[in-house]
């Protein structure tokens, strides 16, 4: 048997079973992207609701929309840290805010949300989006702070600032926490392993330019959003129900005024 002949077949055979290469990442196409280790999967239409649908987090809303808009158009932009009560609304904040700019810019602004676990493949993102000409927000949604997340912020910290490869001015982080540590100064711990928790998230905190809190709503703001999803629907509601439908998952937010509306919008054979 020719031996070249031989190694022929087995490389045809080895080409077939692998798998097809993937296309280049059209990087021009879409307005969101997800980032999950080296791989790239477009988003073609992203998931937001309106900016004005977001109740309650009026200040905000205008804050981060015009960091987004300035990103678009090619001014200085901050890296932004969104931190502060589960449920008020910063991660529907982030897409809300590039989906407006997205659509008032002409698609100058894509949104790349950064699975978790991919901050190592980093470095492969940036390089890829480096050339780019359009504006790139890089979306890390409730960054850990426990074991298994320390080694991310720190990644993040360097990546941030400190790092020796550049970062593109067109390419801005924006990054949403629960933890109310992350700025908070005053040192109340004992034990050395929390006090370094501490200053390594205070450190991380310091790197961003824009820092945002989101707090937990009172009762009248609670139900202040609640009548902005209902009253264009020409509905409304009860607020004892309204206050026992909180009380009942334990928190009084902007998600909680989502979900009781969207109990009154569905009794009413309507959607929100």
């Amino acid at each position: 048997m020719d031996a070249g002949g031989e190694l022929a077949r087995i490389a045809a055979a080895l080409e077939r079973l692998a798998p097809p290469a993937l296309p280049p990442t059209d990087w021009l196409a879409h307005p969101a992207y997800l980032w999950a280790n080296g791989t790239v999967q477009a988003v073609p239409a992203l998931d937001a609701l309106p900016l004005d649908a977001l109740h309650g987090i009026d200040a905000q809303k205008a804050t981060v929309h015009a960091n987004c808009a300035r990103l678009a158009t090619g001014a200085a932009a901050h890296d932004t840290l969104l931190w502060g009560a589960r449920g008020m609304g910063k991660s529907a904040l982030v897409r809300a805010a590039v989906a407006d700019v997205h659509r008032e810019s002409g698609g100058a602004l894509a949104l790349v949300q950064i699975a978790p676990g991919s901050l190592a493949s980093f470095p492969a993102l940036i390089a890829q989006l480096a050339g780019q000409p359009r504006a790139f927000l890089l979306f890390i949604d409730d960054l850990g702070f426990g074991e298994d997340g320390r080694a991310e912020m720190l990644a993040l910290r360097s990546l941030l600032d400190g790092g020796i490869a550049p970062r593109p001015a067109h390419i801005r982080i924006v990054v949403t926490a629960n933890r109310r540590a992350i700025v908070e100064r005053e040192d109340t711990s004992t034990a050395i392993h929390e006090r370094d928790e501490r200053d390594d998230a205070l450190a991380l905190a310091d790197r961003f330019g824009l820092t945002l809190g989101f707090h937990p709503a009172d009762k009248d703001t609670y139900l202040a959003i609640l009548a902005g999803y209902l009253a264009p629907l020409g509905l409304g509601f009860d607020a004892e129900e309204a206050m026992a439908f909180a009380i009942q998952r334990g928190n009084r937010s902007g998600r909680t005024a989502l979900q009781f509306a969207t109990e009154i919008a569905g009794r009413a054979g309507k959607r929100l």
